[in-house]
């Protein structure tokens, strides 16, 4: 299987702060990959960093085949790039289809304004292709008998699954997931789950920060542990909540030894 992501030696510093302070890690095609650690240790930094969103102070990012440590966060995202963030981010008042439809205008239309200008019947081609991208997306995430209504009226829960459905519409090769499930009922966190397992049999790589251990281990094929702005543990869950390391750093230490494997 063909690496998605090559990111060597990453690192973030802010001052006298490494937020990311030297990461490596290979992302395979098709992967679901866990990122977890404490409060601080560097992980939605990471995510800033390889969306393009912060600058880095040195390393080298490889997405696609292409090095793009130096790109802009809109180059990324039409190069197939998405990722949510800690809080919602839709617009409110429009739609559910119209808050998708922004998912599918960003790849289509890019920075090709002035031909969109000059061109009108081209906009008019991207403006139907946006709409299809759109409607599949909804379909996909159950979202057909919501698509009239107000973003800004729904559940959290369902609010995330808008968000996801407008990644989708971007068409992404891979999506950084930033604790989509925080503050989400039982429910809600296991149809999240069902949606990346089923974002993954389609080919899309993903990567999940999330502090539930749990959630991290019914979905991630990997998992890489950050603390300090560092990588300190990498494998598969069940091994990695066995490394002494993480235990110490990230899940805690119980006086028999066993680790605590719940949410923090």
């Amino acid at each position: 299987m063909s690496t998605l992501l090559e990111v060597h030696d990453v690192r973030v510093h802010f001052g006298g702060v490494k937020a990311v302070d030297g990461v490596s890690m290979h992302l395979a095609e098709g992967g679901l990959f866990g990122l977890v650690g404490p409060n601080g240790s560097g992980k939605s930094t990471l995510l800033a960093a390889l969306s393009r969103m912060t600058d880095l102070t040195s390393g080298s990012l490889r997405f696609a085949g292409h090095s793009y440590e130096r790109e802009t966060a809109q180059w990324v995202s039409r190069r197939g790039l998405g990722r949510t963030f800690q809080t919602v981010r839709l617009l409110p008042s429009l739609s559910v289809l119209e808050n998708v439809m922004v998912g599918a205008d960003a790849r289509l239309y890019g920075p090709g304004i002035v031909s969109n200008w000059v061109m009108p019947w081209r906009t008019r081609q991207r403006e139907k292709a946006g709409r299809r991208a759109a409607m599949s997306a909804v379909e996909r995430l159950e979202l057909v008998d919501l698509m009239d209504s107000a973003a800004g009226a729904l559940s959290y829960g369902t609010q995330r699954r808008v968000e996801i459905a407008r990644i989708l519409a971007a068409a992404p090769k891979l999506v950084l997931f930033d604790e989509p499930t925080a503050g989400m009922s039982y429910e809600e966190r296991d149809a999240i789950g069902k949606v990346m397992r089923q974002l993954q049999a389609e080919g899309i790589t993903q990567v999940l920060v999330e502090h539930d251990m749990q959630m991290i281990s019914d979905v991630c094929d990997h998992v890489f542990v950050m603390n300090f702005g560092v990588v300190i543990a990498e494998g598969d869950a069940e091994t990695v909540v066995q490394d002494s390391a993480v235990q110490e750093a990230y899940l805690g230490r119980r006086g028999d030894g066993d680790a605590t494997a719940g949410s923090h």
